[in-house]
């Protein structure tokens, strides 16, 4: 993104040359743009960029294939560097399946794979260019260095299985926020994909549940509350005596999507304490933009899925598929997006993507309705996320840039962009202290 941005001044001052003859009003527009520029790529520069939800693959965790290269997943180590990305959330991720002894075998081998793989990349595969961190400290030392910064998180506790313990071990593994279920209703908690057919197995959170909440708490894990249903959220609320998180929502008012938390479950936010990652999922940011332009696009991938030897699936189907399944689609997702979305270009009046303008009208609405300081930033890279602007870890800039042109002080953008996410890890500690 540097590189676009010098190309795009050069630019700028080459036709500023050849157009001499244009009016000073013109002129003024050029300076005050190439200002706001730089004091946007300043302002990135000065502040941590932290991403809370970027998901993984293990096969990018070899000594042949790793994020020391320049993949086509949306989050590699030369990313980061090129778009100023300093902090992402590498996630632990499983699948919901059956609830019996094999399933939460599966689920548990799954996410040490996933343990594994992080500790591989931070102690063999590049530990000279990124490190681990569990606390805010961690984060302030590690990018003060120079380093890029891996932190943990679990998106369903599904791998937990009846066994309370597991909670401990992976926070001794560096996990530093769970989320109870995902797609699909956990032995801990309900999903909100139960408000599709109107069924729930637990009402909330099974008893299970409620206390791996009080384990969570007692640890100093941050709860997450993005995937969960929203009964499932206010009992945890009800339950946790530390402010909580949503990994990676938005604003349910501007898109009606039972992912995002609508304006109840914000108030409760704030009253909690906790922070909403807004999320650059495009469905869960203008889904009519979004059906759109899917729709349009959609024999282009099927077609490009196809020379790839894979089959393209939409977010319903995918939710049928089995985890071989799902591996197999994600393992050529991004490559066909990308494909796509290169060829769509090409193509007069065709829809255009969800964009980062799009991103930030949700920020900007959680802003003015719980305050600032409630407010934060992720990505959902290689899990379904990425936007026009903010594709990948490479155009992380495109977003602090819209931050500044749409107003947002430098204090306000570093609140957006780490600040008010370690304010919470640093404050769920405090309280775990309390109780050991």
């Amino acid at each position: 993104m540097r590189y676009s941005i010098s190309i795009f001044l050069i630019l700028l001052s080459f036709f500023s040359c050849k157009n001499e003859s244009k009016s000073s009003e013109t002129s003024t527009m050029n300076n005050d743009s190439i200002a706001l520029i730089n004091r946007a790529k300043s302002i990135h520069e000065r502040v941590i960029t932290l991403d809370t939800h970027c998901d993984i693959n293990v096969k990018n965790f070899t000594d042949s294939i790793n994020y020391t290269q320049d993949l086509d997943t949306q989050i590699t180590l030369p990313k980061m560097k090129s778009g100023g990305l300093d902090v992402a959330w590498f996630i632990v991720y499983t699948g919901q399946d059956t609830l019996s002894a094999e399933g939460y075998k599966k689920a548990y081998e799954n996410a040490m794979s996933k343990f594994d793989a992080i500790h591989k990349l931070v102690t063999e595969i590049a530990p000279k260019d990124i490190e681990l961190a569990t606390t805010s400290a961690d984060v302030k030392r590690i990018t003060k260095s120079g380093k890029k910064v891996a932190m943990i998180g679990i998106e369903n506790g599904y791998p937990v299985g009846l066994d309370i313990s597991n909670v401990e071990k992976f926070y001794n593994l560096g996990a530093r926020y769970m989320s109870l279920a995902h797609n699909g209703h956990s032995q801990l908690s309900d999903s909100n994909t139960g408000e599709a057919d109107g069924v729930w197995l637990h009402n909330g959170l099974s008893d299970l549940g409620k206390d791996v909440i009080k384990e969570m708490n007692r640890l100093g894990m941050m709860i997450d509350v993005s995937h969960p249903s929203k009964e499932a959220m206010k009992q945890m609320i009800e339950l946790s005596k530390a402010p909580i998180i949503a990994s990676h929502s938005s604003a349910r008012t501007l898109c009606n999507h039972s992912r995002n938390l609508d304006d109840e479950q914000l108030e409760l936010m704030k009253e909690n304490g906790g922070v909403v990652q807004t999320v650059a999922f495009q469905s869960y940011l203008n889904e009519e933009k979004n059906d759109a332009r899917n729709e349009a696009i959609k024999s282009i991938r099927i077609e490009i899925a196809d020379s790839l030897g894979g089959k393209w699936y939409n977010s319903k189907e995918r939710q049928l598929l089995n985890n071989e399944e799902k591996e197999k689609f994600y393992s050529i997702r991004a490559q066909v997006r990308k494909l796509a979305n290169e060829k769509a270009r090409k193509l007069p009046n065709f829809p255009p993507m969800v964009d980062v303008s799009d991103f930030v009208n949700h920020i900007d609405y959680l802003v003015e309705k719980i305050g600032i300081a409630h407010v934060g930033i992720s990505s959902d890279f290689d899990g379904g996320g990425g936007i026009e602007g903010w594709s990948d870890a490479s155009e992380t800039f495109n977003v602090t840039l819209e931050l500044v042109k749409r107003g947002y002080t430098e204090d306000e953008i570093e609140m957006l962009w780490s600040g008010n996410l370690l304010r919470v890890l640093d404050e769920v500690e405090a309280v775990a202290k309390t109780i050991n």
